[in-house]
């Protein structure tokens, strides 16, 4: 488990680290095992839960747009997720639009990468389609959408060159055979699937194929190889809240496997992240149903069922404005307003400031969904 899994390549004043083809070998340790059994049973659970949530788009529209948001952050785009789903119900934001448009992107990317399950395995062709959509019109598209990088890039602190960087990995004329046996191995591994994730979630990170955007590719590729393994139905289970929350662990723990070979240490603290989450977004999510029921017997007996579609509205965005209400209702303005009006009144939805084009929030709802990850174990 010590050995460094690749080999350093000689560049001329630096180095690159060109990393072997998975798998490695691995001890499966007690304590391996022990985490691998927690991960696949607390996943399996939330995909239990989630088929039988009574409104499964709960954890499906906000909890896409969550990830995104703490995807983006791992980056340094600062737009919230309640900018983003105000933005989305027709507010005006007070938030750079690159910022929006880059959060915006990585659910477009991650709809686009479900739909194409549907008629192709994870691949490298995949990846490309992910990052084409993942840098359209956003800072960096200069950086050759869809397309792997043509020269060297590395990582490091702000103005570190090549020869100072923390790590560099591989010329570019070794991306695509990296890449090739890394699609071989994601399509052809024996081993459990959240340990074969784990793995080649890192090795993607190592070979770097592109100029910018890298980091959110590789964790979109997580949510699609769940799905695309049947472990989950539906993108449920989103692990950049973990890596965010313990962002130094995160790092390190990759550079740990390139720079030591610390395998173990890498694939503990991924299932740990899948463990934790997993109870995170069934938590959040019976609790933001246990909302919507309470709002929805409180509204059962009016007279016109607009009230009790508005609330389920709110189950996909907590920002509601009357306009955007009647357009997706398909009723009139009069009918949204009153219907919004009446779920103010019994102090279901605040209002925001002004009058024209007021945007409407379900502040309970938004409280939920923006509370910082869960990393200790319930019951503890």
């Amino acid at each position: 488990m010590t050995k460094i899994p690749g080999k350093k390549v000689p560049q001329g004043g630096y180095s690159t680290f060109i990393p072997a083809p998975l798998p490695p070998e691995l001890e499966w340790t007690p304590r391996l095992v022990k985490l691998l059994s927690d991960a696949d049973r607390l996943i399996g659970k939330l995909a239990g839960e989630g088929a039988r949530l009574p409104n499964p788009h709960v954890l499906l529209r906000p909890f896409a747009r969550r990830e995104a948001v703490m995807s983006s952050k791992i980056e340094g785009t600062q737009a919230t997720l309640g900018e983003l789903l105000a933005a989305e119900a027709g507010a005006v934001v007070d938030r750079s639009p690159d910022d929006l448009r880059e959060v915006g992107n990585y659910v477009v990317a991650l709809e686009h990468g479900v739909a194409r399950l549907k008629e192709l395995p994870l691949c490298v062709r995949l990846i490309q389609e992910l990052h084409e959509k993942l840098m359209t019109g956003a800072r960096g598209h200069h950086a050759t959408r869809g397309q792997f990088r043509k020269t060297q890039n590395w990582i490091g602190k702000p103005g570190c060159t090549p020869a100072t960087a923390s790590f560099v990995p591989p010329p570019p004329d070794e991306v695509e055979p990296c890449l090739a046996a890394w699609e071989k191995f994601l399509n052809e591994s024996d081993l459990p699937p959240l340990v074969t994730i784990a793995l080649a979630h890192y090795q993607f990170e190592a070979i770097h194929p592109f100029l910018d955007g890298n980091g959110r590719v590789g964790r979109l590729l997580i949510t699609l190889y769940l799905i695309e393994k049947r472990i989950l139905p539906a993108p449920l289970l989103y692990l950049s809240a973990f890596f965010e929350t313990s962002r130094r662990d995160y790092y390190d723990s990759l550079l740990a496997v390139s720079t030591r070979g610390a395998w173990a240490d890498w694939i503990e603290y991924f299932l740990l992240g899948v463990a934790r989450m997993s109870e995170d977004a069934v938590s959040r999510a019976e609790r933001m149903n246990e909302k919507l029921a309470k709002w929805q017997k409180a509204v059962a007996g009016e007279s016109t069922k607009t009230p009790m579609r508005v609330v389920e509205l709110l189950a996909s965005n907590p920002f509601i404005t009357v306009k955007g209400g009647a357009e997706k209702l398909g009723v009139a303005f009069t009918t949204a307003q009153r219907a919004i009006q009446r779920l103010e009144s019994l102090g279901i939805v605040q209002a925001g400031p002004g009058k024209r084009d007021r945007v409407y929030c379900a502040e309970a709802l938004l409280d939920i969904l923006e509370e910082p990850a869960q990393l200790i174990p319930s019951g503890m």
